[in-house]
């Protein structure tokens, strides 16, 4: 099957076809670094994250696959935290944005190939506004650039907002200088206590737009394969980033393939801490397992609407408790993952999973099929059939990055800052249980099991006198 990909440009599910095969190319808007990331930063990390593993098994070396994510490091919402905090622009943003990499390496999102910061660009950025203004595409007025709308024939095809709609989403902003009402900023001045690079038109800063324009062009291209971010950046953002793109670069477009995850929602309203459910990754991570929060954000289509709840984060956990069982199960048969990775992907088998994710990354679909393998793993009655189905399984759990932890880790874990028993302490009570059932003090053994299991221990006897244990 061929990898398709609901396109928001032609509002339509279409055959994914690279610009290049040997080069798939994709941008994905990343964070504002200001704050802890919440839950609705996370989703479009986890979507896009599935989608560039998924890229990577379908173009293998010698082909490339290059994910580029940004790091927008100045904005105003940064220079208002920093006025708020009393802290330098550079070290709020140096805080959240090594808090942004620890939350997502929680959740499992392996990092982009590279990882722009705007801050980085600004040269690139001045040159780009140069050629806007060269094509008569933008203009300068009372220290700012405005990018001029009227001068992009096809302005809204993305967002299919009419004249009217596209003057009313613009108007964050009301600014006499605007020649045209839907005209956006380019570049702005800054005040001597705000962060700014010195430009042809004065000390200022650019526009949130231009950042990712310019740095998109810098490592992809003039055009690429993939553009992805959230619902919410359809317009005026991507809107704005395809008009300067297609005007400084005289393309006729900028990225083929528009890919957009769905609105959040937790607990069923929308998020918002005056209504406490305002839920920030290291929150959740503080209470679930990563993993459980990946999970619980895959089983949600990414271009649904996703009502992220407390709840839902626990039945996943449960859910990987019962695949990390089974995994467990089979500890003792051989591993060989990469081989039988190279043997399920190599085009010649039909995969569920893999099927699943190439039509337009149906997560749920997938994660049905995971559920059947890890029936058949618990039905295996040979080491052979052992074997294979759990190299099975973990190669369909790559594809969406779940269950590459070692199982004994898994039932290990437990929330920061719990108080609970040691682990050595476990083992000795475990010793002393098989010490007095070997002689036959069962009133004994039955309490020692029942001790660790109001504090939190559950054990799991197996055959051959073995006992695993694990975290409630």
């Amino acid at each position: 099957m061929t990898l398709h990909l609901y396109n928001t440009l032609t509002r339509r599910k279409e055959p994914f076809r690279p610009l290049d095969p040997d080069h798939v190319r994709m941008y994905v808007c990343g964070p504002t670094v200001y704050d802890h990331a919440h839950i609705g930063n996370a989703r479009p990390v986890v979507v896009f994250d599935v989608l560039s593993r998924l890229l990577r098994h379908l173009y293998p070396p010698p082909a490339k696959v290059t994910y580029v994510r940004n790091i927008t490091d100045v904005d105003d919402k940064i220079i208002a935290k920093a006025r708020e905090k009393g802290e330098d622009v550079s070290t709020i943003t140096e805080r959240t944005t090594r808090m942004f990499h620890q939350d997502m390496a929680a959740l499992g999102a392996l990092p982009p190939d590279i990882e722009p910061r705007a801050t980085g660009h600004i040269p690139q950025m001045i040159e780009m506004i140069g050629t806007l203004i060269g094509g008569g595409h933008a203009y300068e007025a009372d220290g700012h650039v405005m990018f001029s709308v009227p001068s992009m024939p096809g302005y809204g095809r993305l967002s299919k907002l009419n004249r009217d709609e596209l003057v009313a989403g613009a108007r964050v902003e009301v600014a006499p200088y605007k020649k045209d009402p839907a005209d956006f900023v380019l570049w702005k001045p800054s005040a001597a206590d705000q962060p700014g690079w010195e430009s042809p038109w004065g000390r200022g800063r650019p526009g949130w737009h231009l950042e990712c324009s310019a740095m998109s062009k810098q490592y992809l291209g003039d055009t690429f394969d993939i553009h992805g971010g959230g619902q919410d950046l359809i317009f005026p953002h991507h809107e704005n980033e395809i008009a300067q793109s297609r005007c400084a670069n005289h393309t006729g477009l900028m990225a083929s393939t528009w890919v957009h995850n769905g609105y959040l929602m937790a607990e069923g309203e929308k998020m918002s801490k005056s209504l406490g459910n305002f839920y920030t990754v290291s929150d959740l991570l503080a209470e679930f397992p990563g993993e459980a929060v990946r999970l619980m954000l895959l089983k949600t289509h990414y271009r649904q609407p996703l009502d992220f709840t407390r709840k839902g984060v626990a039945e996943a956990k449960k859910d990987l408790d019962r695949f990390y069982g089974a995994l467990r199960a089979v500890k003792e048969v051989g591993a060989s993952k990469e081989r039988l990775k190279v043997k399920m992907f190599d085009g010649s088998t039909s995969f569920p999973v893999q099927v699943s994710l190439e039509d337009d990354l149906n997560t749920p679909r997938a994660l049905s099929h995971l559920h059947v393998k890890l029936g058949v793993l618990n039905r295996a009655d040979t080491p052979e059939i052992k074997l294979f189905e759990k190299e099975g399984l973990l190669a369909a759990g790559d594809l969406l990055g779940l269950l590459q932890q070692d199982p004994e880790d898994w039932f290990r874990w437990q929330p920061a800052g719990a108080s609970a028993i040691d682990e050595s302490e476990i083992d000795s009570r475990i010793a002393d249980r098989k010490r007095a059932k070997a002689e036959k003090d069962f009133a004994t053994a039955d309490r020692i099991r029942d001790e660790l299991e109001a504090e939190g221990i559950l054990l799991e006897d197996k055959p051959g006198g073995v006992t695993d244990w694990r975290r409630k």
